[in-house]
């Protein structure tokens, strides 16, 4: 290489800068080689020419990465390009990737100002010299020309103004095109017409004015307030108007308590008389079962007038979990849109608000991400919106909040576009968020918003901000509010006068005292084909009755459908062998085992016309191999789901494996719950162990969701219990903390022992109207167990028993002792107690544990008035399972002057332990503890 081009290589534009559009461009050029300018084509031809034709993309990536490396050209035909055309195109493309980084986005102005060495001139050997010259930007219109000193103002003033765009990480290149586009093209000329305007500004004032409102009313009381992120408002407002534009009928809403009572008035239209009674206490509470909660975690609903035409608004109730309503309002969703027959799920849309320590900072964020294209819980997208105060509670150095430069970086695992906007800029605002409604319609996808504000008081009214953030709080003292900003803005616009902004704040302040509802669109709730009615589900008791039955008639036929293969379909050898096998059980030539009565279950629920969901981690083929309702070709791997196949108008199935998450996945079946009572739903849990990784969904939701809120819920839990010397992340799905939580009817807590008696339980959770959850301690060994089997009698005259009588032909008043017991365990000291010929000792299953079935009990009892000697037997340690619970329940059922004693393991740490000989020493111990036997017995 001579001198003069080893010296052009040295100083060429083939940096760090461009090797990215570089990319991009051949990238085009591979694709449509006549999409690129004439130049460049010959570039690239050239490049093809000299291997062959046959470089594939990830090679001529290399090449212009080395080149960038070592800025030495590889070819004098290179020379021939427009180096500083290629400077400006770099230059362009800096400002695209690295604009967001010196954007205007803090209304505070408190934000480290940073040096880009990207977005300088020198960088990509360009000089003051050039701004004069003309180059073009789009690569598809190089004719079209403009002075780069021209180019540069605008890519300022729409990469480094109020807006920080990142969404260059965006992986499909269609979407990052389509952004492109609008961004450069749509975002700077969609302005706001001056009555557009003039609703912002009435948005603001009514933001700000509830605010002052409920300050001077109640000083001092906690709100959680929205003042210095009012630009909330407007933003939804625009989202929710232009989604009822584009045909959306719903639009599920979920955020913290930041800005909730701001978001229940001004946008969903609860009424300030509402509101101020809640703040004075004195509105009546009719339910004594009713706990109620705080004012910023009620949720809420109404319908408001769009341009498409009315839409409805759901408000989620929320704990001060934070980010756990996120998943919530997930599976809310998902059933609208199934309701809705929504394929393209445009009718229902999610718009979830997070602060933004919480955003970054728990660990349910990335599971929901996770989520949102998966089929079990796709929703077409989400519009992630950060409140953006700048401090979480008291932190507010980055360092300490997180370890990224945004708190919004965790939404880049999905490639989500994150836009960062000043919430100062309420027009701004607007035209984010419709950039974002308009993502999330074309192309289903989640997107966020950052909305860059501050917290004019404290985390809470009372609290005092200055003690940990002086410097900060010094700048908020002095800072107008935006409705200020913007009026003055306006008025310098002529759009308003002065007078104007204080007749709105006058007229809404005149609203607020007169109590009224002060959202213009809002209108009497409607109701539709998709309304559901949950009158038949109020006040039902867990003793109404329930034919759970299937007629022999139903069975069989059900039985065909469930044990036919299709033809050519080739089952994996096991499985054959189940499915023969539960075809001669449907027959009744063999007794039901678990599974065969489960699916049958299943079966006649969707041939009612009953909707099934199931998921779980393993839930198509069950943990312990026992479901498979969904059957894999060996040849093809395709699926077949006979469930799917039962009649032409059944109900729906789903079912599905889930992604590796408890939180999340159980908060979105929640969702899915509340919102759909129509339909069995159920998360299984891979081991019910792991259940205790969605704990806070448990405490907040699950057990308590209907006290504190009035939230009907008919999920089921199916939990893998059961100690087989498996370990203790193996053994316990920890029935004590579920019992601990039960209180007022809350919830069903079952240990079925039988296969009809888990037929009859699942199907009375949907046939019976009482929408309670269903915690089940569901099998594991006992799913193949030899005594663990019901005949198709039990299926076609039975229900499920909350108690379970003595089965053996024992004389009643020859009985001296009698065990109590649930689950597994009852196997075990039933084989023992015929093992060792024991006539005197009865066994008595208690299969629901709560609801306590006291006359049950007492009536199964009867017959052993004269006995003195009652024992409960259970597999876990004496500190865990049912025993602390519920041995008061148990001293009730018993006789008068009974004693009750325990057989079970000695108090412990850990639920079981991890040594197979020493659980086989603990299992005879506490059977032979329960039969009155020595151990060497």
């Amino acid at each position: 290489m001579d001198q003069s081009m080893l010296a052009w290589a040295k100083t060429s534009p083939f940096n760090g800068g461009s090797a990215s559009y570089l990319e991009d461009l051949y990238e085009q050029y591979l694709n449509d080689p006549t999409a690129v300018p004439e130049n460049w084509r010959k570039v690239f031809e050239q490049i093809h020419d000299q291997a062959q034709n046959e470089i594939p993309h990830s090679a001529i990536k290399n090449y212009f990465r080395e080149i960038a490396r070592t800025r030495v050209a590889a070819s004098h035909q290179i020379v021939s390009v427009d180096l500083k055309q290629i400077g400006v195109l770099s230059l362009v493309n800096a400002y695209r990737k690295h604009g967001h980084r010196v954007a205007q986005i803090d209304p505070l102005g408190l934000r480290e100002p940073e040096h880009v060495e990207a977005l300088q001139l020198g960088y990509h050997d360009l000089s003051e010299v050039d701004l004069e010259r003309e180059f073009f930007v789009d690569i598809h219109q190089p004719a079209k020309k403009e002075k780069l000193g021209k180019i540069i103002e605008r890519f300022r003033r729409i990469y480094c103004g109020s807006v920080g765009w990142e969404y260059l990480h965006v992986e499909a290149d269609d979407e990052r095109r389509w952004l492109q586009g609008w961004i450069e093209n749509r975002y700077g000329q969609e302005g706001l017409s001056a009555e557009q305007k003039k609703e912002v500004l009435y948005l603001l004032t009514a933001a700000e004015g509830l605010e002052k409102y409920l300050g001077a009313k109640f000083p001092g009381a906690k709100r959680f307030g929205l003042e210095g992120g009012e630009s909330l408002i407007p933003l939804l407002n625009e989202l929710i108007q232009n989604a009822g534009a584009r045909g959306s009928k719903e639009v599920v809403m979920g955020m913290a308590h930041r800005g909730r009572l701001n978001t229940l008035v001004n946008i969903l239209g609860k009424t300030p008389k509402e509101l101020m009674e809640e703040f004075e206490g004195n509105y009546q509470i009719d339910d004594e079962d009713y706990s109620g909660d705080v004012k910023y975690h009620q949720g809420f609903s109404a319908d408001v007038k769009t341009p498409g035409g009315v839409v409805h608004l759901a408000l989620a109730f929320n704990p001060s979990h934070l980010e756990i309503v996120a998943p919530v309002v997930e599976g809310s969703v998902r059933a609208r849109q199934e309701r809705r027959f929504d394929e393209q799920r445009k009718l229902v849309v999610p718009i979830v608000m997070h602060g933004d320590a919480a955003f970054t900072g728990q660990g349910v964020v990335m599971e929901t991400f996770n989520m949102s294209q998966t089929r079990a819980y796709k929703t077409g997208g989400t519009i992630h919106i950060v409140i953006n105060n700048q401090v979480g509670f008291t932190t507010s150095r980055p360092d300490d909040a997180r370890s990224t430069r945004y708190c919004t970086d965790v939404a880049k695992m999905i490639a989500a576009p994150i836009f960062h906007v000043n919430g100062d800029d309420p027009e701004a605002v607007i035209r984010v968020a419709r950039l974002a409604l308009d993502y999330r319609m074309t192309f289903g996808k989640d997107v966020v918003i950052d909305l860059v504000c501050y917290r004019r008081l404290g985390h809470n009214e009372a609290d005092e901000p200055r003690a940990t953030q002086p410097i900060m709080y010094q700048v908020i003292r002095k800072h107008p509010p935006v409705r200020k900003l913007y009026a003055e803005q306006l008025q310098k616009e002529k759009v308003i006068e002065a007078s104007d902004a204080k007749r709105l704040a006058d007229h809404y302040r005149e609203l607020l005292e007169l109590g009224k509802n002060v959202v213009p669109t809002w209108i009497p709730m409607q109701t539709h084909e998709f309304t559901v009615d949950w009158r038949p589900y109020l006040n039902a008791e867990w003793t109404d009755p329930a034919d759970t039955t299937l007629s022999a008639e139903v069975v069989k036929r059900l039985g065909d459908v469930l044990t036919t293969v299709p033809e050519n379909f080739v089952l994996q050898s096991r499985v054959q062998k189940i499915i023969e096998d539960r075809r001669a059980m449907y027959a009744g030539e063999k007794p039901l085992d678990w599974g065969a009565a489960e699916n049958l279950a299943y079966a006649g629920l969707v041939y009612e016309g009953h909707r099934v969901r199931i998921t779980g981690q393993d839930s198509g083929r069950g943990t312990f191999f026992h479901r498979h309702a969904v059957w894999h070709d060996q040849n093809t791997g395709e699926t077949y789901i006979p469930l799917k196949h039962i009649a032409q108008d059944q109900g729906p199935f789903d079912i599905y494996d889930s992604v590796l998450s408890e939180e999340a996945v159980l908060a979105f079946e929640y969702g899915y719950a509340t919102t759909e009572p129509r339909a069995l739903v159920i998360w299984e849990a891979q081991f019910g162990d792991f259940a205790n990784g969605a704990q806070v969904v448990i405490d907040q939701f699950i057990s308590s969701g209907e006290n504190k809120w009035g939230r009907l819920c008919g999920l089921t839990l199916l939990l893998p219990h059961g100690y087989e010397g498996q370990g203790p992340e193996h053994s316990s799905a920890r029935l004590e903390r579920f019992l601990q939580l039960c209180a007022q009817h809350n919830m069903q807590i079952c240990i079925p022992s039988t296969p009809a008696q888990a037929f009859h339980m699942l199907r009375r959770q949907v046939l019976r109207p009482l929408r309670k959850p269903l915690i089940v301690m569901s099998p594991k060994s006992l799913l193949r167990h030899k005594l663990a089997v019901s005949s198709l009698e039990d299926i076609t005259n039975g229900h499920f028993h909350t108690v379970i009588p003595e089965i053996d032909d024992l004389v009643p008043e020859r009985v001296r002792r009698v065990v109590l017991c649930s689950g597994k365990v009852y196997y075990d000291v039933l084989q023992k107690r015929r093992d060792e010929g024991i006539d005197d000792i009865a066994i008595v299953r208690i299969e629901q544990l709560y609801p306590f079935p006291l006359d049950e009990l007492q009536t199964v009892l009867a017959p052993y008035a004269h006995v003195k000697d009652f024992v409960w037997c259970q597999e876990e340690p004496m500190n865990q399972g049912a025993w602390y619970c519920s041995q008061h329940n148990f001293r009730a059922a018993i006789p008068e002057g009974a004693t009750l004693g325990f057989a079970g393991r000695p108090p412990s740490a850990a639920p079981a332990t991890g040594v197979p000989a020493l659980h086989e020493k603990e299992q005879k111990a506490l059977v032979a503890q329960a039969l009155n036997l020595s151990i060497s017995d």
